[in-house]
């Protein structure tokens, strides 16, 4: 077999400098030589190596990932956690044989097993994307790979960080841990991940959920190296021809994030916290009276105690401050709004609930086989093992009855966990062993337990901290308890959109910052929020002394964010849709730059802008007392959303005042909204406004709604969707546009819509509109519009184009 130019074997042993002392060093005394094949059979469509110190197991996934599982006798190992399900059923894997290497294909990614020394590199399209360097290591206490860096590569990943996009160069601390208040700065936060996707276009997932470090070339400028204290010494390479298809083929290993209800597109009135069922009350009536939409009110720790200390794990309410929470959610259910309760997986031996946890056999145990108690914060405590079947069945009783009482959502807090001592013993092995996969497994328990019980519904769950793989369980994380300043807004958008590339496409901010905060800083608040109603999930949450809620705010901020809420709202058919593309794709609602222009590597960098969507790009405004903002364009044509001012190049300078933040939307985007609305129980596109943003550098394009009725779990798998598709082709002077529907619809769809097209960029009036056979004719004034008529304004540039719109495809035809 000819060697591969880039990393041959030869040139494999000229690069292990290090590594080779580091061989010596972790591998026990007899195997002081460098690992080598010995032989190979295929066993299930797995390819099985024993080499001369273990057995290496590749386990094709999908015609683009690969599983790859060293294991050596007497060295522990756990299940994969980040692992959806079982292979693809129909993937045919090729292998090859040579004297010098095996060579296994599966159609995008193939692996080449250099026979000696033993290493593995691989390939796509017979160029390197990677390749071990020493490869697997392990002794006693640390077990891990050793990867080779290329020269150019980038490298994004560890989850949540505050480092700026590219991660190579830094040192990660893989231990899902607290950062209270931070701000520009972090190197540890409440959610890692063990995974990293290169420029090289491809993703490494470390499937091993021990405390561990993930070296990115900070100790070797080009080596990658994983390392963990005890875990399942796997990994899982994924190929993919450009960032999008290989995002797909991740979350087609890891899981896929199922559809949220449509509510949790929606407003929240959230805070630390409400103390009394009247103080709720009083709460959701304010967003009524001040015409702020409401889908959701969330409940902090109070709801089970009268303040911080001594009450965790009481999972109870405390009926002198909620005298009748039955009632309380039963009228807010009525009005269209979701209770969400906050949980948290310690339980205090002052509980109420203590005696029956231990009864239960809940709690975690200390060496001597006891239910562990230690102290933190909140007082002396236990921790539910959410890894045992016994622990699990206690908690989810507690839900259980929860929700039956009308609880609609489930918040899972300081579940990293927060406090965990080494010598913690889960029933699956200790402490370290399964620290940073405990958040996975609870919110697993949660969305298990509810697809068992209402499996025609979409649960809400909300958590801290969690694993690789945890978005199939419906987990959308939060970015823990930030500083309310500008240091705090700063790094949101970093935040948001590491953990997006890696299948957290709902990760999202207390907005208006979290922590501390001296006084309201009104411009600080409206520019955070304003950035909201851009990112996955609209929730205010703070700490009380400081309102987080607009409504309690002076008239000019809630002036100023109460027609950003209602933008929120009327942008639901775009937000679904995202909603669904990220269910079916894995493709975040947040996307960066690099996505638009893949070959410019400084765009990679970029951590202040961002895609919503396809069609949006926005760049929050992080900084005060700013009226104007450099914003970075990635090619292409774009125009302002509030002024339909044209940009092009390679950047644009955008002026703001306190009402806007940089928002542009992508030349020839169809952009769907619907009226305004309360909450989105009242959800209906009976009334569909599409703005068309057109431009002579665009010769066609498309778009698209999708609809189900944002309750029932798997709609568009059972066939109950609609989609609706609008398309646009220039031809000459005339601009095709086509409108079509598919799906076999849902409950409470609209017979037919009122159409609203208005096209921008119209440099004057047409000469014909034809929609079918008739022609539209043009009237003079907007208020004269009626369905079948047109209207042009040549101060704005905008044509409007009004039309019923039933179950038959239409194509309309405007020429100038």
């Amino acid at each position: 077999m000819k060697e591969n130019t880039r990393y041959s074997p030869r040139k494999l042993i000229r690069k292990l400098g290090l590594g080779m002392l580091l061989a010596a060093v972790i591998q026990p005394a007899s195997a002081n030589t460098l690992r080598e094949y010995k032989s190979h059979q295929l066993l299930d469509d797995k390819l099985v190596i024993q080499t001369s110190d273990s057995k290496v197991t590749l386990t094709p996934l999908n015609s683009a990932a690969l599983e790859v599982h060293y294991q050596r006798e007497g060295l522990k190992q756990l299940p994969s956690f980040a692992r959806a399900g079982d292979p693809a059923e129909d993937l045919q894997a090729q292998l090859s044989v040579s004297e010098q290497a095996l060579r296994y294909s599966l159609g995008e990614l193939t692996a080449v097993i250099h026979k000696s020394p033993f290493a593995i590199e691989y390939l796509r399209g017979g160029e390197t994307l990677l390749a071990e360097e020493h490869g697997f290591f392990a002794n006693a206490t640390m077990r891990g790979f050793r990867f080779a860096l290329q020269e150019q590569e980038k490298l994004i990943g560890g989850g949540q960080r505050v480092l700026g996009m590219d991660r190579r160069g830094h040192r990660l601390p893989l231990y899902n841990k607290a950062h209270y208040g931070y701000s520009t700065e972090s190197e540890q936060m409440y959610f890692g991940l063990p995974a990293v996707m290169s420029s090289n276009k491809y993703v490494l997932l470390f499937d091993n959920s021990a405390t561990g470090t993930m070296d990115l070339g900070a100790s070797e400028k080009d080596v990658m190296q994983f390392e963990a204290v005890a875990g399942r010494s796997a990994y899982i390479v994924v190929a993919g021809n450009d960032y999008p298809k290989l995002i797909e083929n991740y979350v087609d290993v890891t899981g896929r994030q199922p559809m949220p209800p449509r509510w949790a597109l929606g407003n929240f009135a959230s805070r630390f916290g409400y103390r009394t069922e009247q103080q709720v009350r009083d709460t959701v009536e304010k967003f009524r009276e001040e015409d702020f939409p409401l889908d959701a009110v969330v409940l902090d720790l109070y709801w089970f105690g009268p303040d911080i200390m001594g009450h965790m794990g009481n999972l109870a309410w405390d009926k002198s401050a909620f005298p009748q929470p039955v009632k309380m959610m039963a009228d807010f259910s009525e009005q269209g709004i979701n209770t969400i309760l906050v949980t948290e997986p310690f339980v205090l031996s002052t509980s109420e609930r203590w005696d029956s946890a231990v009864a239960g056999n809940a709690l975690a145990k200390n060496i001597a086989g006891q239910p562990k108690t230690f102290d933190f914060y909140f007082g002396n405590t236990g921790l539910i093992d959410v890894f045992s079947e016994d622990g699990r069945d206690w908690f989810w009783n507690i839900y259980k009855g929860l929700k039956e009482q009308g609880v609609a959502g489930w918040w899972g807090d300081l579940g990293e966990p927060e406090v965990h001592p080494s010598d913690t013993v889960h029933a699956v092995g200790m402490a370290d062993e399964i620290h940073n996969a405990f958040g996975h497994r609870w919110a697993q328990m949660l969305f298990d337990n509810e697809k068992s019980d209402s499996p025609e519904e979409r649960p809400f769950i909300m958590m801290r901290a969690g694993f690789p793989g945890s978005q199939r369980f419906g987990m959308i994380p939060w970015t823990g308890d930030v500083a309310r300043s500008w240091g705090g807004l700063k790094p949101q958008v970093e935040l948001s959109l590491q953990m997006g590339l890696l299948g957290f496409g709902y990760t999202h901010s207390d907005l208006g910052g979290f922590a501390d905060g001296e006084k309201f800083d009104r411009e600080l608040y409206i520019r955070w929020l304003q950035y909201g109603v851009f990112q996955p999930v609209y929730r205010p949450h703070a700490q009380e002394h400081i309102a987080p809620e607009p409504v309690f705010h002076d008239r000019k901020t809630r002036d100023i964010l109460r027609e950003y809420v209602k933008l929120r709202y009327r942008l639901l058919p775009y937000n679904y849709t995202l909603a669904f593309e990220n269910s079916q794709t894995g493709m975040p609602l947040m996307r960066p730059l690099f996505f638009e222009n893949e070959s410019n590597l400084a765009l990679m960098d970029n951590k202040d802008a961002y895609l919503w969507g396809n069609d949006f790009l926005v760049a929050p405004v992080t900084d005060e007392d700013i009226d104007e903002v450099d914003v970075p364009l990635p090619g292409g044509v774009w125009f302002d959303f509030w002024s339909d001012d044209r940009y092009s190049g390679a950047s644009a300078e955008i002026d703001v005042d306190l009402k806007t933040i940089p928002v542009l939307v992508r030349a020839g985007a169809f952009i769907p909204t619907v009226a305004d609305l309360q909450n989105t129980r009242d959800y209906s596109s009976a009334y569909l406004r599409l703005d068309y943003y057109a431009d002579d550098s665009v010769s066609s394009s498309r778009g698209y709604v999708y609809e189900d009725d944002g309750v029932t779990a798997g709609a568009f798998a059972k066939g109950q969707y609609e989609k609706l598709a609008f398309t646009s082709e220039r031809k000459g002077n005339t601009l095709h546009f086509a409108f079509s529907r598919s799906g076999d619809g849902y409950s409470n769809a609209p017979e037919a819509r009122a159409m609203d097209l208005v096209m921008h960029n119209w440099q004057q009036a047409p000469a014909s509109i034809q929609l079918g056979d008739k022609t539209i004719p043009l009237v003079q004034k907007q208020n004269q519009l009626t369905d079948h008529t047109a209207y042009y304004d040549k101060r704005s540039k905008t044509l409007q184009v009004k039309f019923p719109w039933g179950k038959q495809d239409l194509a309309m035809a405007v020429t100038l």
